[in-house]
């Protein structure tokens, strides 16, 4: 248990403090308790008008202590490692419990081993390096925007957990981002288009070939928009892009697979477990293990190891996405899905990374069997109300469809639907499965991040607004 040792060090504690902050969690009767420590940094720099104008940091360290009887869940949280602040955070979160009945903590503490995703420490931040990096990529959008932002960010967490089971696990790893945002003009028109990277690495993953991907891609992109037209809405079929399209799969869709929204009942999937909800062909997928991917975590933060679930298997809903309450509720095993934002909340059933895997057609062959309809492969301001899934996505790139053809490009436009029902609406799925590698956040109740994908998928019908 030496690795253990070094994280309890690193938030100066022992193991004897934590069995005692777990006596006193649990002294009012709590059934289950646990203890989330954690340190971060942020690392931020931005580039416009040609220079980088702005930097910061910034240090986050703390302490989060969560009870749970029934339904009930206690929650406090302290910014100080002191015995003394964190036994008052103990005290009040133990308050949810009515019990007189006090509980022990655990005999026996059992390390949780799990496998890495992606590097730990702390990554090196040289400034000079940086700054002459955005400065170049700069150079490579100038002579076609009129102008250009560029944000780096660089971020690092450190944590240790400690359960009422006796079960400790820990983790540390970077994550970085950057994101490129370039105004293009044609006479008094302007658009704006944004691209970005986000992974668990830390600077190793600014290489020159990622500046040329973002530039190219930006000015592409905005190329395009000065010759996108309007279009006639109504209902027709939809070809849903591979990569940025699995957004739609992460909000109208997942969050309907999330086990807290079907404890509930909120969820239209509450009763459906084991049942056909769509095609044969079609495999969605929440995965923590994708290598040096946003979404995925070695261990979430509940303990519990990161790993690969299938929500939908073979067109039959299989799982939900499940913490550690919901997994006591439904009498299953956690599929690793707790996260929160920081240790100032608890944790709840969120996404890691979420797509749907492969089928067995072609992406141009689902164009062609389309007579008329759109193609559709980025999207922004998207409304959702989770649980039903109904959903309204501008689409910010897409394609009209004509006699099998991708004819012009397309502006203003909305796709309108229903998750559940666009779900089952999916007649087609291709073999070009494409993870989006965007700098994606989730916000629901608290901002984590995740990442998204999916293969070319052709849905029957979905109201596409237009003029």
């Amino acid at each position: 248990m030496r690795r253990l040792k070094d994280y309890l060090d690193f938030f100066s504690v022992t193991t004897e403090m934590l069995s005692g902050l777990m006596e006193t969690a649990l002294s009012k009767g709590g059934e289950y308790a646990d203890i989330f420590f954690e340190y971060s940094t942020l690392t931020s720099y931005m580039l416009k008008d040609h220079k980088v104008q702005s930097a910061g940091s910034a240090v986050d360290y703390g302490v989060g202590i969560r009870v749970i009887k029934g339904e009930q869940t206690g929650y406090a949280y302290s910014e100080s490692t002191e015995y003394d602040k964190m036994k008052n955070a103990a005290l009040v979160a133990a308050a949810i419990a009515d019990n007189p009945v006090a509980r022990k903590g655990p005999a026996n503490i059992t390390e949780i081993l799990t496998e890495r995703y992606y590097p730990e420490g702390e990554p090196v931040i040289e400034s000079d390096k940086i700054v002459e990096y955005l400065t170049r990529m700069d150079g490579k959008t100038s002579a076609e925007a009129s102008n250009t932002m560029i944000m780096a960010r660089f971020s690092y967490d450190k944590s240790l957990f400690f359960n009422s089971l006796g079960e400790m696990a820990y983790d540390e790893g970077p994550m970085s981002s950057l994101v490129l945002t370039c105004v293009f003009s044609k006479g008094r028109r302007y658009e704006s288009v944004s691209a970005s990277r986000s992974f668990r690495k830390g600077y190793e993953m600014f290489t020159e070939q990622l500046a040329e991907e973002l530039a190219s891609e930006v000015i592409e992109r905005g190329k395009t928009l000065f010759s996108a037209k309007r279009i006639k809405g109504g209902q027709m079929p939809v070809v849903m892009g591979a990569g940025g399209s699995g957004i739609l799969l992460h909000e109208a869709i997942g969050h309907t697979f999330e086990a807290d929204f079907n404890r509930k009942g909120i969820s239209i999937f509450s009763e459906k477990l084991g049942q056909k909800v769509c095609s044969e062909k079609i495999n969605v997928v929440d995965d923590g293990t994708v290598p040096f991917n946003r979404g995925s975590i070695n261990v979430d933060d509940e303990g519990v190891p990161g790993q690969k679930t299938y929500m939908v298997k073979d067109g039959i809903l299989n799982s939900y996405l499940h913490d550690r309450i919901s997994a006591r509720h439904y009498g299953v095993k956690s599929t690793g899905n707790g996260r929160r934002e920081s240790f100032r909340y608890y944790p709840i059933p969120r996404m890691r990374a979420t797509y749907m895997e492969n089928g067995d057609a072609s992406k141009e062959d689902i164009i062609r069997s389309v007579k008329k309809g759109v193609y559709v492969d980025s999207f922004s301001n998207g409304q959702v109300q989770i649980g039903a899934g109904d959903f309204t996505f501008y689409v910010k790139s897409g394609f009209m469809i004509e006699n099998g053809r991708l004819t012009y490009p397309i502006k203003d436009v909305n796709v309108i639907g229903n998750g559940p029902e666009a779900l089952a609406s999916i007649v087609e799925v291709a073999d070009d499965l494409k993870i989006d590698n965007s700098s994606w956040i989730c916000g629901k109740e608290q901002q984590c991040p995740v990442s998204c994908g999916m293969p070319t998928v052709l849905i029957s019908s979905l109201s596409v607004g237009g003029e």
